[in-house]
């Protein structure tokens, strides 16, 4: 647990730690790869972010915790949204922002990533994620 002074900072820390945890736990990565799980975190939620229409990324943006809504949210372009991509192009995007060597492939590390991110999503939330992605790219959506 962060001990800042403020606990809603700490809250903040915690839950975004929580999430890089999973990440980690889901890899067997050890805690001083924590710029690893992170990296793998922004480089699966900018194009889900791109990916999505304005209305539904704010809609998903806003579950997030507060720190992973900053990521999220970091460099986002709403004009520019939603970009048409597909699974392929979703992945080359993912790692191409992802500068690490994955084990296993760059579907598992977005598997992993939304796996982490479900427990802070709600369901309604989670299945228009799905809803509104391709087939092939909803297929990856826990």
């Amino acid at each position: 647990m962060v001990d800042t002074g403020f606990a809603s900072f700490d809250t903040m820390v915690d839950k975004a730690n929580h999430v890089l945890k999973e990440i980690e736990k889901a890899y067997g990565w050890p805690k001083d790869r924590r710029k690893q799980s992170y990296a793998a975190l922004r480089a699966v939620l900018h194009p889900v972010r791109d990916r999505l229409t304005v209305e539904e990324a704010a809609q998903f943006g806003a579950q997030l915790p507060t720190l992973l809504r900053g990521i999220y949210y970091e460099g986002w372009k709403p004009s520019e949204t939603p970009m048409k991509m597909g699974k392929e192009e979703f992945f080359t995007r993912v790692r191409g922002d992802f500068s690490y060597a994955i084990e296993g492939d760059t579907e598992q590390l977005a598997r992993t990533v939304l796996k982490a991110l479900k427990q802070h999503v709600s369901s309604g939330e989670w299945d228009d994620l799905k809803a509104v992605f391709p087939a092939s790219l909803a297929a990856i959506v826990p």
